[in-house]
């Protein structure tokens, strides 16, 4: 009897402790990739591609306009050149503009500023898996689904933030 509680006893210590260890090494892992969870925004049903957000603040609060749009960058980068079944749609914010593009792999939207952007969604597409990368001067998403892969890079390091949209 004395044998056996000691057996248990060894047994209950050792799986502690690999549990304690494996939920440490996952925290870990996932503390290093986890990123700020992406913001939803209405889409409204006469356009099915372009997301419109709605004001948060009462009118009493929001901000003067002191932006013209014409000082907005445009909608579309003539150095891109989408892959077939992709292409961007865009909503000006408060704090930029939020561009939506669609790729045969899913949808990657961003919002981007004048200096910098931050990613507020991506989805896969259906069979298709996702990672994200984020740095401080760029945010890559990918979507991947056996041996094909599609890219949306995001990068401002040296300028305005520009996407480009890669099939490999």
């Amino acid at each position: 009897m004395r044998r056996g509680l000691v057996h248990v006893l060894a047994w209950l210590l050792a799986t502690g402790a690999a549990v304690t260890l494996s939920w440490w090494g996952v925290h870990t892992v996932m503390a290093g990739t986890a990123y700020d969870p992406p913001r939803a925004l209405p889409i409204t049903a006469a356009d099915t591609t372009t997301q419109r957000s709605k004001p948060l603040d009462p009118p009493t609060t929001r901000p003067s306009p002191s932006k013209s749009p014409s000082s907005e960058p445009s909608a579309s980068d003539p150095s891109r050149t989408p892959t077939p079944g992709t292409g961007p749609s865009s909503t000006a914010t408060a704090s930029g503009r939020v561009k939506a593009y669609d790729t045969d792999g899913g949808r990657a939207v961003f919002d981007l500023g004048r200096s910098s952007a931050t990613l507020v969604s991506a989805t896969p597409g259906t069979g298709w898996s996702m990672q994200v990368w984020k740095t401080e001067t760029w945010i890559r998403v990918e979507f991947s689904s056996g041996a094909d892969r599609v890219s949306v890079f995001c990068t401002w390091h040296d300028g305005p933030p520009r996407v480009e949209v890669g099939t490999y």
